[in-house]
């Protein structure tokens, strides 16, 4: 009995040093995760976690339903992953039991930067303040926590040759977030995930590892669905199209989601290849979608929040035997000699709509409080309605066909960003609705549908004076990559000329040959309110 308890206890000790282990911080070298104290490399055995059934409210968040973590994570210790991608949380709510729980197990999260409402929208895209201040604000909360293991700051955004712009903003969250990161005293890498879209796969692939390393990505992450059933292989599933793409990469590779459900139980025969041979030397393992069973029917257990109950299906054995079975070949930190090239920037073409070596701006909420402190017209009132803001989109998309906004605009090919194109979408709306009142002379400051008022004596009389206010990650002010008009408010001027009408085009919604390029960022004011985003486009 007494030799019992002792192996229990023994057995007890092991356990926790292997979960304390498990836990060191993870590092990057060359194209690969290493463990930091021990070493020894890493590979993601992880699965997607985002449980969606039977919740009732505003923001998912299964870091913060204990009940569903303290079931869910026995689950995770009996599967055998060391971690979890997880794409929405509450940054407002205290994640401490769950993440501990995690810790205990050994388990390291992948958070995504965005959520549905704070994201870059790959149509519309943009980055301002008020999003960058949601991104930091979830950083400052989990940031804390030993088993925060990465950063995702973009999840299939440019999903097509017509999105590409939006990769441009991208990269910019990825330098931003970075700086705020190392601000902080923080190295937790950021990365982005893509959707294996062949025609624009490469393009993504070279711009996310291509000029000013500050602004590439950490790592790279293919969401891949194309090993369907135990028919396909390496070869005919292009899992080896994949890998050659990678071989050469000089920042790790990771399979950010896997798991093709057109045959199903899945038997997950692409794991001999990702833990093996003809992946193992390229790619840092994955994250198999999904955990719970949802309408999408990619899960591998059916779960409900606030229920400790746990069903399981076929797909679940299935993995945690493929799980078991991988053991991939591996490095030491030491032994670690990194090759690759440094990835060269894709230069505008038909399937792609950015000047690589511009970013969009820096988000700078000083700068953007100095504008408007300049406006001889605005509105009353900062919040305004869903009516209101439908107005004033419509308002704005009238004025901005009629003269350059090339202050709140961009154009991603030309590399042309306007100085005040990261202010929030009521404030650039803002900056176009006195853009208006100036070209009338003063004569009349409204906005049918939305209430305004004239300011006599602006605080600030010279918007070029706002350029200097320091961004937020503290960098110093400089203006934007624009040739755009300065826009003086109460006795200034604006110019008007006519290469306005060549800039800024015609209606909002009208088509071109770069679609998607040049764009108003103004966000309709009544789409923002019920969480959706809709820029108006300019050509």
């Amino acid at each position: 009995m007494k030799l019992s308890l002792l192996s229990a206890a023994s057995v007890g000790v092991l356990c926790a040093a292997m979960s304390a282990a498990a836990l060191d911080a993870i590092t990057i070298k060359g194209s690969k995760f290493f463990n930091s104290k021990t070493g020894e490399q890493f590979f993601f055995k992880g699965i997607a976690y985002q449980p969606r059934t039977g919740f009732k409210g505003e923001t998912m968040d299964p870091l913060a339903d204990t009940v569903g973590c303290k079931r869910d994570i026995e689950v995770f210790k009996d599967l055998g992953i060391n971690s979890i991608r997880v794409y929405e949380v509450d940054y407002t709510k205290n994640h401490d039991t769950c993440m501990k729980l995690l810790e205990d197990a050994g388990i390291y999260l992948v958070l995504d930067m965005p959520s549905p409402k704070y994201s870059i929208n790959r149509k519309q895209p943009y980055w301002d303040h008020d999003m960058m201040s949601h991104w930091t604000a979830k950083v400052d909360a989990f940031s804390k926590y030993k088993n925060l293991l990465a950063w995702i700051a973009g999840n299939e955004v440019a999903n097509d040759v017509e999105t590409t712009p939006s990769a441009a903003f991208v990269k910019a969250a990825i330098r931003d977030m970075k700086a705020y990161l190392k601000k902080k005293g923080l190295s937790t890498p950021v990365g982005y995930a893509d959707n294996d879209d062949m025609h624009i796969r490469m393009n993504l692939i070279n711009y996310f590892n291509c000029g000013d390393k500050d602004s590439r990505a950490d790592f790279y992450g293919v969401n891949i669905y194309r090993w369907c059933g135990d028919t396909a292989d390496f070869k005919t599933s292009g899992y080896e199209d994949v890998t050659k793409n990678m071989t050469d990469y000089t920042i790790p590779s990771v399979l950010t989601e896997y798991g093709c459900n057109l045959v199903r139980p899945r038997t997950f025969p692409e794991l001999k290849s990702l833990y093996g041979s003809d992946m193992g030397n390229t790619f840092s393992g994955g994250i198999m979608y999904e955990y719970s069973e949802e309408d999408n029917k990619y899960g591998i257990v059916k779960v409900n929040y606030g229920d400790s109950k746990v069903e399981k299906n076929d797909d679940y054995d299935n993995l945690k035997k493929a799980l078991k079975d991988a053991n991939p070949k591996t490095i030491k930190i030491g032994d670690y000699k990194p090759s690759g090239k440094d990835s060269v920037c894709p230069k505008p073409s038909d399937t792609w709509h950015v000047k690589s070596e511009v970013l969009p701006p820096t988000p700078s909420s000083a700068r953007c409080k100095c504008m408007m402190d300049s406006l001889g017209c605005t509105f009353k009132s900062e919040n305004l309605s869903a009516d209101e803001g439908k107005a004033v989109g419509e308002a704005v998309g009238h004025i901005c066909g009629q003269t350059s906004c090339s202050e709140i605009s961009y154009d991603t090919v030309k590399g042309n960003y306007g100085n005040f194109v990261a202010c929030d979408p009521t404030q650039r709306s803002a900056w176009a609705v006195n853009k208006n009142y100036l070209n009338q002379n003063k004569a009349k400051c409204e906005v049918k549908g939305a209430d305004t008022k004239t300011v006599s004596s602006p605080k600030q009389e010279d918007q070029a004076v706002c350029l200097k206010e320091k961004d937020d990650v503290g960098n110093a002010g400089s203006p934007s990559s624009n040739t755009g008009d300065s826009n003086s408010s109460g006795g200034g001027s604006s110019k008007t000329d006519s290469s306005d009408k060549e800039e800024s085009g015609s209606e909002s919604g009208s088509s071109s040959k770069n679609s998607s390029s040049t764009m108003l960022a103004v966000q309709p004011l009544a789409t923002l309110l019920t969480s959706a985003v809709a820029l108006f486009y300019l050509f």
